[in-house]
């Protein structure tokens, strides 16, 4: 009980943080731009392009269920795979703390068979690496044709390299797992400040999450779903441009959905509001774009236009499934209690 109060005061206080990083994150945009050109920005744009941009999501959608179903390696079917992965990405968009993570975890457990808990949980970890790599390429690209100063732009290059090899670096680890954990106790025991801390338990946690990619068929399979998922995000992105520009910029697309993906990371109000927009604004600003109300529209559209997709698919995935909100939520708050009384 105590563990849970404890919780709860951290998830008080994430929240209230958030709370005010959104607030200042939206005070500062509208103190940089003027409320009309907003407006008449927003009126003015091209919605055409929204459709295209939609139905790239929608295909970029598969493409991540697919990855999500190699790595599983359960043989669940794609379908289903699609429907929880939306479920899961839904929650995420709209209730703080990724508890659409918690709900994958709980619906892959009631498929035919059931896949084990900890089995998805090291699966959803292997994605997050996965796709932190893939935001940091594209970071690389773009930054590579960005107009900074040459020290800013080695600067980022190496800080890059550094972030792929040490993923590589993470492969190897969980390849060699028998190694590592040795090596990791050897310090442990030797570390008396170590031993104060359950590095060992973490350390093989965070193994389990690596061990598909020890699978050369689903190290291979997962990059390139990896690989195609984020390459449809950005033709969605390089699309969606054109509602409020006459002309696209692949390097521009490429560093404001790397930032945009960062940003999701950061403690704000559900559905990321504030910090998101601000994160394309200073890709755009990077890029050599005017800070003006075409630039906050276009920041507004893309937010709107994939919070719009993964409730769509969200809700979607709750009908295909056969599962209500109160059945999900009773699911995911017993197996969080779970984890409680056994940690």
């Amino acid at each position: 009980m105590i563990v849970a109060t404890e919780q709860t005061v951290k998830k008080w206080h994430i929240g209230i943080i958030g709370a005010i990083i959104s607030l200042l994150a939206v005070a500062f945009i509208f103190a940089q731009i003027d409320l009309s050109q907003l407006m008449d920005a927003l009126t003015e744009a091209e919605y055409i392009y929204v459709v295209p941009c939609v139905l790239l999501l929608l295909v970029g959608l598969v493409a991540r269920a697919q990855r999500w179903r190699i790595l599983l390696d359960s043989g669940v079917p794609l379908r289903r795979v699609f429907n929880i992965i939306n479920i899961g990405y839904g929650i995420n968009n709209f209730i703080p703390y990724r508890i659409g993570e918690v709900a994958r975890v709980f619906l892959t457990a009631r498929v035919t068979p059931p896949v084990p808990m900890a089995k998805t949980t090291s699966t959803i970890i292997t994605e997050r690496l996965l796709d932190l790599l893939a935001v940091v390429v594209m970071a690389l690209f773009a930054l590579a044709v960005a107009p900074l100063p040459d020290g800013s732009r080695q600067t980022a290059f190496i800080f890059g390299i550094i972030a792929i090899m040490g993923f590589l670096v993470l492969i190897v680890l969980a390849w060699q797992r028998t190694l590592t954990e040795k090596l990791i106790h050897f310090f442990v025991e030797r570390i008396p400040l170590l031993q104060r801390l359950p590095i060992e338990q973490i350390a093989a946690q965070f193994l389990d999450g690596l061990a598909p990619l020890t699978r050369p068929v689903s190290l291979v399979g997962a990059f390139f779903w990896t690989a195609v998922s984020w390459t449809i995000s950005s033709f969605a992105g390089y699309v969606l441009m054109f509602a409020f520009y006459d002309e696209a910029s692949w390097a521009t697309t490429l560093l404001y959905i790397s930032s945009a993906a960062f940003a999701i990371a950061v403690p704000a109000v559900p559905g990321n509001l504030g910090t998101y927009e601000l994160s394309i604004l200073g890709a755009m600003s990077v890029m050599g774009y005017t800070l003006d109300g075409t630039a906050t529209s276009f920041a507004v559209m893309v937010h709107a236009v994939n919070l719009f997709v993964h409730a769509a698919t969200g809700i979607y995935g709750f009908v295909q499934e056969g599962v209500s909100w109160q059945q999900l939520s009773d699911g995911v708050n017993q197996m969080q209690q779970q984890t409680v009384g056994n940690s």
